[in-house]
This record gives C-alpha cells, sequence and structure tokens, in this order.
C-alpha cells in the first residue's frame, strides 16, 4: 500500500507543478501589466508651466498697424523686438500687423487676423517691470485701442491686471502698466503711471 500511495503521489506532482509554474507566470505578468500604468493619473489641464508671469499685448483683430511691446525689467535692461532676450524675459514674437501674419501653403495665402505679442517671465526676480505699447507703424493713419494683459501662472493662472489704452499716432507710447513683485513672486504694486521707455533709448 505504501508503494502505491507514493507512485500515485510521483504521478500526481507533474500536474501541480504544471498548476503551480502557470500561476507565478500570470502573477507576474499581473505585476509587470501593473507596473507599466502611470501610478497616478495626471487631471485634464495639469500641464507643468514653464514661465512665471506673461504679459500679453494685443490689439483689434485684423487691424493693419504696427504695435510693439517694451518691457523695462527690475536691473535696467528693456526688452523690445530688437532685444528679445533679457534677463529673464522672453518675447514670443514680433507681430508686425499685416505685415507678417499670412504664409503660403499650396500656392494658397493663409492669412491670421490675430494681432498679440507675448512676454514671459521664466523665473522670479523682485523689483518693479514696466510694459509700455509705442505705435512703431501706422497703415491707415488711425488710433489703435491696445490691451494689456498680465497672469501670474504658478501656482495657478490668476489675472494681475488688464486695461485698454488708445494710442493716438505713429510714434506715440504709453505706460499700459507697471507692477512690482516679490522674490516669492507676490506681486505688490500695480499703477499705470506714466515711464517712457522708447524715448530713453534713444529712438
Amino acid at each position: 500500500m505504501g508503494i502505491g500511495r507514493s507512485t500515485r503521489d510521483t504521478e500526481t506532482d507533474p500536474f501541480y507543478d504544471m498548476l503551480f509554474n502557470m500561476l507565478i507566470a500570470f502573477v507576474f505578468c499581473f505585476v509587470i501589466a501593473l507596473m507599466s500604468f502611470n501610478p497616478q493619473a495626471k487631471k485634464a489641464g495639469d500641464v507643468p508651466a514653464k514661465a512665471e508671469f506673461m504679459i500679453t499685448v494685443a490689439w483689434p483683430d485684423e487691424n493693419p498697424n504696427d504695435i510693439d511691446t517694451w518691457v523695462l525689467e527690475p536691473g535696467g535692461k528693456v526688452l523690445w523686438f530688437r532685444q528679445r532676450d533679457v534677463g529673464l524675459l522672453h518675447l514670443d514674437r514680433d507681430d508686425r500687423g499685416a505685415k507678417n501674419n499670412s504664409v503660403v501653403v499650396n500656392g494658397q495665402q493663409v492669412s491670421s487676423g490675430t494681432r498679440q505679442e507675448i512676454v514671459t517671465l521664466r523665473g522670479l526676480v523682485a523689483g518693479e517691470y514696466v510694459v509700455n505699447a509705442h505705435y512703431y507703424e501706422s497703415v491707415d493713419h488711425q488710433p489703435v485701442d491696445v490691451t494689456v494683459t498680465v497672469v501670474k501662472i504658478n501656482p495657478q493662472a490668476e489675472i494681475v491686471f488688464t486695461g485698454t489704452q488708445q494710442i493716438g499716432a505713429k510714434g506715440e507710447e504709453r505706460t499700459l502698466v507697471r507692477f512690482s513683485i516679490t522674490d516669492t513672486g507676490q506681486v505688490t504694486e500695480v499703477s499705470t503711471q506714466p515711464k517712457p521707455l522708447v524715448m530713453r533709448s534713444g529712438l
């Protein structure tokens, strides 16, 4: 009887071994699958911001005139279309009105009516920032309404200031906004007191 029991046990061992190996393989595949998933799903719109502040200077869509953005940073340097990287400030694009808002694709001209320049502050430098608009070139010789919006990006988007001023003619300059920040990014002062930048640069 003892020999029979031993023989039967020996005959069934490979079957149990196979089941055990299949179980191990299944668990291993399951663990690998879990590791391949992102451990925490990101919320919609959860995109890391690469700037601390964003300054947008815009004028009416389809307007043919050229408005330029000038920004004075705390160190005394001025950003404009010939100096597009100043300190931690960066000018995204020099929008020249009707002159550079179209491209030719497959023989057809595609145009954008948007009139907008964007300046980003990519780090926190304490002090005052002065944002001016300069009426650089006029096509229709008409006044232009220029709107500025200052947005604090981090830790979440917050509008610091928005306002509109009219620039009457070519060559004129307006201070759209002045604001000061601390080294932690807190906005402490906001005003529209005029401070010329273009005249100061001798243009």
